[in-house]
This record gives C-alpha cells, structure tokens and sequence, in this order.
C-alpha cells in the first residue's frame, strides 16, 4: 500500500489484477519486518496466495541481495519501490541512495518507482536521473494521472489539431504536515498536477516562477480543522496552507497552480484547465469520477465526456509489466528523468513561496 489510507493507492491489487497466477512475490523489503510479515500473512489468507506464499521479509536491499546470493537464486523480473521518497533518490550511503545501490546489485532488474521521486537536494537527483540513463534499465515513476483517458483525450486533441497548450485535504499523517518529513505538500501531493501541467504544457523556465503562500500564523491560515496535534510541529516546519505560483515554460505558454489544504473531508477537490487557440479543455475530478469539458473553435457549446470505470492505477501497472515483458505496444508516460524535473518545479514553488512569504509577528 502507497499513499494515504484515505485514497486508492493499493499496487498490489492491479499488480494481482495484471499478472493473475503468473504473480509470484519472491520477497517483501522492508525494515519493519514485523508489519511486513502482518501484510504477507494477510495476503496468503486470500485467494491470492499462491503469488505471495514463497515470499520472504527483508530488512534491507542488503539482506536480500546476500541471501539471494547465498542462496544461488535468480534476479527478480522487477522492483516495485514504495519506500517513502526520503529514503531515496539521493546520494548518500545509507540513508537515500536507494536507486543507486539497485543498481549495483541489480542493474538489469526493471523498476518502478512511486512519487515524488525523493526529497534530496536537486543536485543528488541529477546524479541519480544520470546514473539510471546510465544504466538503461525500464523505470516507470508513479504519475498515474497521466495515464487517465480523459488526460489522453486531451493530449490527442492537441495532437490532431497541431496546438500549442497554455496551462493552467484531509490527510491524517503527521509527517505530510512537517516540511523537515515530506517537504511540504506541494512536493508530496501537488506533485500530481505540477506533473500534468508540465505533460501538457513541456518543460519549465523555473527562472521564471512567481510564488505566494498563506501560512499558518496569518490569519487566513487559521484552519478549523487539522487531523494531527501541529502544536508538536516546530513552527518553522508547518505547511503553509495555500501555495500559488505561476510560470513561463520554455515554449513561451504560461502556467499556474493553487494547492489548498483548507477544504474538510476526505475527497479531493482538483481541477486541471488546457487553454490553446479556440480550446478550452476542463479536467474535473480526476481521482473519483473523471470527466472532461471541451469548448471547441467556433461553438460556444461545451461538450462533456465522463470516464467510468477508468484506472489509471492498473494502466500504469499494465504498461510498465508489459515493458518488462515485452509484449504488446506499451507507453511507459513517466520516466525518472521526466518525474525528476516536475521534482524541481515542485521545489522552485517551495523555494519561491518561502522567499516571499510575510515575517511571522512577533508575540
């Protein structure tokens, strides 16, 4: 399981899903060895424990790749990597050089890799994005919101039509709400449409970002509501409420983004806007109910096209085991080296609201 329990974040059901009786889990890799035995027994109580009943509790890439060795075992088709993005993408030994002791130990295993793609310094990112080309092995990053076919619709329109785009909480975790854990909310949960928006829009001119945050000692920050005690958050560590920024991409489109963390319940409330010449495409709900509203050249009419029974989840799932096994025609829509350069939008935001954000008064 990835992400919070409030949304539908479970891989191993698509992986199960996908694979069907060819699933075979050679080992669950995990520190926390006690919950991942609870999670394996869980699994093997199911119908699908044939996949899961030869599996093994690692508490360390290290662990495992000695046993495997010891034990004359074969490599693993591939890594499904949901450790949280502080243990990985960087650089130093020990504590987040996670893809880069994969690669030493496992260079020709394919990976896929859940976001943000670390929190590490920009410069250690690089080094991993060069490391990974390096190698060459299959990574997919986990932006499944890419995969959605209300997203795929609208990249056709702007295909078939020759355009140039111009884009535009209730999370019980203590850490999401301490930036000195999962950085800030931008970095950890806007990531999503910081990536859309790039998907659509190309690369980012990050000079050009422009950023302003409501933080939590103005009084617009003031929330009725928060799931965890903040009182134990250091003050300079509490997530700002609202984070608004806007940019150039290299092209010469511009593009916006607001994330809030005011609204209440359990639901996101998202929205993602496409402008181009005589388009207007609207992105609504795209983690519950997806549907599209398209105003076209010429009309003033909006057409609306909902997505049922649509998951992203199991296409991304579906695309990346299919490259691993060489079967069909598979679109892998996320690389590391893509999701590494949404993971410097989302930082330039961060980076940009903190420079510009009001001095806290003084008591």
């Amino acid at each position: 399981m990835f992400g919070s329990d409030q949304g539908p974040w479970n891989h191993t059901f698509r992986i199960e899903h996908k694979l069907g009786p060819r699933l075979r889990v050679v080992g669950v890799i995990d520190p926390d060895t006690a919950r991942a035995e609870r999670v394996l027994r869980k699994k093997c109580e199911s119908f699908v424990k044939p996949a899961y009943e030869g599996a093994v509790v690692y508490s360390s890439l290290d662990d495992y790749y000695n046993k495997k060795t010891e034990a004359g075992l074969p490599d693993p088709r591939a890594f499904f990597v949901g450790t949280p993005p502080k243990f990985r993408g960087g650089a130093e030994p020990g504590h987040n050089d996670l893809e880069l002791q994969m690669i030493k130990y496992f260079p020709n295993v394919a990976y896929f890799i859940e976001k943000p793609v670390s929190t590490a310094p920009l410069s250690e990112v690089n080094d991993v994005v060069q490391a990974l080309k390096k190698n060459g092995n299959i990574i997919s990053v986990g932006y499944m919101l890419r995969y959605l076919r209300a997203v795929q619709k609208m990249k056709q329109i702007i295909h078939d039509n020759r355009l140039t785009s111009a884009a535009y909480p209730s999370i019980a975790k203590p850490a999401w709400w301490n930036k000195a854990f999962d950085q800030g909310p931008v970095i950890e949960q806007g990531t999503h449409f910081c990536d859309l928006s790039r998907y659509f829009g190309g690369d980012v001119d990050l000079d050009s970002v422009k950023a302003h945050s409501v933080e939590w000692y103005e009084k617009p920050g003031v929330l009725s509501r928060i799931p965890v005690d903040e009182s134990i958050v250091p003050e300079d560590q509490r997530i700002p409420r609202i984070s608004a920024a806007v940019w150039k991409y290299d092209n010469g489109a511009v593009g916006s983004f607001m994330h809030t963390v005011a609204i209440h319940g359990t639901a996101y409330d998202c929205e993602l806007e496409v402008w181009a010449d005589g388009y207007h495409m609207h992105l609504v709900d795209p983690y519950n109910a997806p549907t599209l509203v398209i105003r076209r050249p010429g009309d003033d009419h909006e057409e609306r096209h909902a997505f049922t029974d649509d998951d992203p989840f199991f296409s991304e799932i579906s695309n990346f085991i299919d490259a691993v096994e060489g079967e069909g025609n598979p679109h892998i829509l996320s690389s590391y080296e893509d999701a590494a350069k949404t993971y410097a939008l989302t930082w330039e935001i961060r980076t940009r609201t903190e420079k510009s954000r009001r001095v806290v008064p003084a008591p």
